[in-house]
C-alpha cells in the first residue's frame, strides 16, 4: 500500500496528515482519495503538485510500488 502524505490546505480536507491507499497507479490513487474525501479534496487536488520518491508526476498510468510515498503539496503563498 502507498502511502499519502497530506500538507497545509491538503491535510485540512483530507481530515488527516496521512494514509495507506492500495492501489497499482497513479490515476487509480487519485480517483480513490475523490471517493474517500469528496468535493473538497477533489478541489484541492487539481491544484496541487503531487511529488512520487520526491519527484513531482502527473502521469496517471504511473505504476506505483506497493512501499510507493507520494505528497501532496497545494499552492503555497509565501512572501
Amino acid at each position: 500500500m502507498a502511502t499519502v502524505r497530506y500538507f497545509a490546505a491538503a491535510a485540512e480536507a483530507a481530515g488527516t496528515q496521512s494514509e495507506r491507499v492500495d492501489a497499482d497507479d497513479l490515476g487509480t490513487l487519485l480517483a480513490d482519495l475523490r471517493t474517500r474525501h469528496g468535493a473538497e479534496l477533489a478541489r484541492v487536488l487539481e491544484r496541487s503538485s503531487v511529488l512520487h520518491e520526491g519527484q513531482y508526476v502527473s502521469d496517471p498510468s504511473l505504476p506505483l510500488a506497493h512501499d510507493a510515498e507520494l505528497d501532496v503539496l497545494p499552492p503555497f503563498a509565501g512572501g
